[in-house]
């Protein structure tokens, strides 16, 4: 027995000293360590006995220290400097055949996080043996290994075009959305349309799967949406929702880029919005350095309250010294996106980039001007200083882009006439451009002729050769496109007097070549360019119309809203307009509560335009929570759209009372139509004046005609009349006087602003008499948009019988004398009134 015990003692005493030996005394070490002195030291003390494995673990602890500290307080410098770290790259070079695959990438991501050079031998080294590995790579490998090559510019590379095959090939294979999302961005240049689809698929199915509270994966899948330019809305829509379940964990950095990817797509997401205001609010006591701050500054003060905004350019004043020159950019930038007035905090910010001039690139130097001058900055030595960088750049730059954008800014600083050298560069680069490049240099063009005194004397001068050869360029490459999506694309943006005049009818030509390319996927997109250019054409609405009613189901929701505007708006009825409107409304009504609020209101005034008022949408706009949270959402808009929607809505609600009386809507708009009434331009038109003059000849006297009536309900008519049963005119008790203001403006007084109505003798007629200018009718017809209808349509309601002037009837060449003009009246007033 005892001897046993003695056997069982020593087999103890032999196994824990040989496990003590074989123990790894370095990496024991090295996972002590809580700083980079310490990393540097084992490394320093233990130089011969470091192995592949050790190299890999130290250089992962270094980025981990780096890491956990704020941005501001990192030392990644001072580390790649030290002595240790030279020790470190020169032992991983010659082990790197002896690293697993995975040690390899993590070795060649901490590199990089350290921020070692890509020319570096080193890293240079272990990309080539990643790719000698590729085929071998676990997914999660391959992913990290994607993300390093996007580190280095190396989207396009031969070596990511084999990343992008292999995942194409390993899709269904990959489980887990931390995988998925960063290998989506990093190869997004190179994804076929087929393989991009099969990416948004996999991203939704995998997001269902994910933990919610990893809210990196929704913000990558939403820059995949957009840096591939495909906008999927169900996809899109699923990712805000969970990034607005982790709002209130976010920091500024992480909400400034979810609001910088959500702006550069136009997504706007109420609830978001809101959410985040209420988070960075937060955050404003903590937001004390230079480079937090100017994150809070740009995602905060553009939705903020005025109150906010004001403290928020106090520490702006304040830190304005301590800003790099890319931190006073974005504050300049968003300065002006909220329209900042403060002239010393736009003076101290003028200054310091000022003091950076010489650091900035071209495209920041054309930021830096626009900003600065629509801000009304009042520093001549700045403008001067900016105009010779942009001439420097200018004469340098060989990128059509660039030039075009230099010549823009250009433009708009005070010259009597281009330099020389900006004509030469426009000139050589003018075949190159795209549609929206050349509409830029039409209105520069345009811009040119104004300020030059010289063009007068001269008709066939260098603008006349340069409008000539836009002219060229712009209709042979509208005549090249063969894909409607590409013109799309380019057209979106066009908008000008030598757009309409050269390129508008063009287009619409070009789109009817192209019209069996409309789809459910360009339709909403091809609305908007017909109710943006007011351009009427049946035969693209038509089409619009039986693809949308055909593919309905494929159609997002939201989209319904711009596939219904032009028809709304211009006033069309395609073949089986009822069909069409319906299947738009029954599919759209199921997710009327995911709205945001102001395209809900949008939508229902689009609606009312064409008649339609939908029981559901009216009952969900008109109730105290839906008009709080539009409330909640205008407070973080722009003032010109904040009153864009409160002007719909008003209209709304006037039409919905007028139509729809049995829906009980309450008229909830005097005040504010009140107040819209004292702000209002009360002048008139010379052709009004025209017409007023000529009305007291042919009625009879002055007094037989208001001017400017003020309706109940508040629509304004233009000349208001009473005819008798005979139809003789019945002149109005008050006098009518004409008054000029000190600024030339012509006013009538006539009692006009009250809206007591005269009582009417029996079997009288109330006329409404409208002149109709250019904004009442499309573009390139006399067709009457849906605006003008719907005005005709709630005056008769109110109780008058509405004639109609077209400006082109009263300006055309058959009334030429003013018996002609009286004439027309005449029988416009007596033959049209039953």
């Amino acid at each position: 027995m005892f001897r046993l015990r003695s056997f069982r003692a020593c087999c103890s005493r032999r196994l824990f000293h040989s496990g003590a030996v074989s123990r790894d005394q370095v990496l024991d070490q090295l996972q002590t360590c809580s700083a980079e002195d310490q990393v540097f030291d084992v490394v320093g003390r233990n130089k011969a006995k470091l192995s592949a494995s050790h190299v890999s673990y130290a250089i992962g602890q270094l980025w981990k220290f780096q890491r956990e500290r704020p941005h501001m307080l990192r030392t990644i410098e001072q580390v790649r400097n030290h002595p240790q770290f030279l020790t470190l790259q020169v032992l991983a070079e010659n082990k790197i055949s002896l690293m697993d695959d995975a040690s390899v990438v993590d070795m060649l991501y901490g590199v990089l996080r350290l921020q070692v050079e890509h020319h570096d031998s080193l890293v240079q080294q272990l990309v080539t043996e990643a790719w000698n590995r590729l085929e071998r790579f676990q997914m999660a490998t391959l992913s990290k290994f994607a993300v390093c090559l996007s580190d280095q510019f190396l989207q396009h590379s031969p070596l990511m075009g084999q990343i992008t095959q292999i995942v194409s090939q390993r899709l269904d294979s990959i489980q887990d959305a931390r995988v998925l999302t960063p290998l989506m961005n990093s190869m997004f240049v190179l994804v076929s349309p087929q393989l991009r689809d099969a990416l948004f698929k996999k991203a939704d199915f995998l997001l269902a799967k994910a933990n919610p509270l990893h809210f990196n994966n929704p913000r990558r899948v939403v820059q995949f949406i957009r840096n591939v330019k495909q906008i999927h809305r169900p996809l899109l829509e699923k990712c805000n929702q969970l990034l607005l379940q982790n709002v209130p964990r976010m920091d500024v950095e992480h909400i400034s880029i979810i609001l910088g990817l959500y702006h550069s797509m136009q997504y706007n997401n109420c609830d978001f919005r809101l959410a985040v205001r209420q988070r960075l609010m937060e955050l404003v006591d903590t937001s004390t350095d230079p480079a937090t701050f100017t994150k809070l500054f740009a995602s905060l003060g553009p939705i903020a309250g005025q109150g906010v905004r004001e403290g928020l350019e106090s520490t702006a004043l304040l830190l304005a010294d301590e800003l790099n020159p890319h931190q006073a950019l974005g504050v300049v930038e968003t300065m002006e996106e909220m329209q900042c007035r403060n002239l010393q905090l736009i003076n101290k910010m003028a200054a310091v980039l000022l003091k950076n001039l010489e650091t900035y690139r071209a495209v920041e130097i054309t930021r830096i001007t626009q900003y600065l001058i629509l801000l009304h900055c009042q520093n001549p030595e700045i403008f001067s200083r900016l105009k010779a960088k942009l001439l420097n750049y200018l004469q340098g730059s060989v990128y059509p882009y660039e030039v075009t954008m230099l010549t823009r800014v250009l433009s708009v600083l005070p010259s009597p006439r281009p330099d020389e050298a900006v004509l030469s560069r426009v000139n050589a680069v003018i075949p190159q451009c795209n549609l929206n490049d050349l509409n830029t240099y039409a209105m520069v063009v345009a811009k040119w002729i104004r300020n030059d005194p010289s063009y007068r004397h001269n008709t066939s001068s260098k603008y006349v050769r340069l409008l000539q050869t836009l002219n060229r360029c712009s209709r042979e490459r509208l005549h090249s496109f063969e894909s409607l999506d590409v013109v799309l694309e380019e057209v979106k943006c066009l908008s000008g007097e030598w757009f309409d005049e050269m390129l508008l009818e063009e287009s619409m030509v070009t789109m009817q070549k192209l019209i069996d390319q409309i789809s459910w996927t360009n339709v909403h997109e091809l609305g908007v360019y017909l109710t943006r250019t007011n351009y009427f054409c049946a035969a693209l609405m038509d089409r619009i119309a039986s693809v949308t009613i055909e593919n309905i189901d494929k159609i997002h929701y939201s989209a319904t809203y711009s596939i219904m505007l032009p028809f709304a708006v211009l006033n069309y009825d395609p073949p089986k307009a009822e069909e069409f409107l319906d299947v738009c409304i029954r599919h759209f009504t199921p997710y009327i509560s995911s709205f945001d609020p102001h395209l809900l209101v949008l939508l229902a005034y689009a609606l009312a335009l064409a008649d339609y008022f939908p029981e559901e949408v009216v009952r969900e706009i008109f109730n105290v929570d839906f008009l709080a949270k539009l409330d909640a959402q205008l407070e973080t808009f722009p003032d010109g759209l904040n009153m864009r929607i409160r002007l719909r809505l008003m209209e709304l609600n006037r039409a919905v009372c007028l139509e729809c009386p049995e829906f009980q809507v309450p008229w909830f708009h005097e005040r504010y139509c009140k107040q819209l009434q004292k702000r209002a331009n009360s002048s008139i038109s010379p052709a009004q004046q025209q017409i007023h003059k000529m009305l007291g000849d042919v009625l009879g006297g002055m007094n037989c005609a208001k001017v400017g009536v003020l309706t109940p309900y508040f629509y304004t008519v233009d000349f208001e009349l009473v005819l008798d049963r005979h139809l003789h005119p019945v002149p109005y008790s008050e006098p009518i006087q004409l008054q000029i203001s000190e600024n030339g403006n012509v006013h009538w007084q006539s009692g006009s602003t009250d809206r007591e109505r005269m009582e009417l003798p029996p079997g009288a007629r109330r006329i409404a008499l409208e002149f109709l200018d250019s904004k009442s009718f499309c573009k390139n017809s006399w067709h009457m948009k849906g605006e003008a209808m719907m005005k005709k349509r709630h005056l008769e309601m109110l109780g008058y019988h509405v004639l109609q002037i077209p400006h082109f009837e009263w300006n055309s060449m058959e009334l030429s004398s003013e018996d002609a003009w009286k004439e027309y009246l005449r029988k416009k007033i007596f033959s049209e009134v039953p």
